[in-house]
């Protein structure tokens, strides 16, 4: 199940770029490309740090596909 996240989303509101916002927890410009575009799953670490920077809760940038579906049905 892919791993769905609104951290692009998050970054905007926070009007940073992909580059400060991997400076702000210490990875590449890459690495958040990478976790917007679905293509790399971040550690818990990382997560954690990325909800503490955008002020939220980890489960408000990431969910698995499963949940949206879920969601759906009901």
């Amino acid at each position: 199940m892919p791993l769905l996240n609104r951290l692009k989303e998050h970054r905007a509101h926070l009007g940073v770029n992909q580059q400060e916002m991997g400076r702000l927890v210490g990875v590449s410009r890459q690495t958040i490309s990478q976790i917007e575009r679905g293509d790399y799953s971040p550690s818990v670490t990382l997560a954690l740090k990325l909800a503490a920077i955008c002020g939220v809760q980890v489960e408000d940038i990431f969910s698995y596909q499963e949940e949206f579906e879920n969601e759906r049905k009901k």
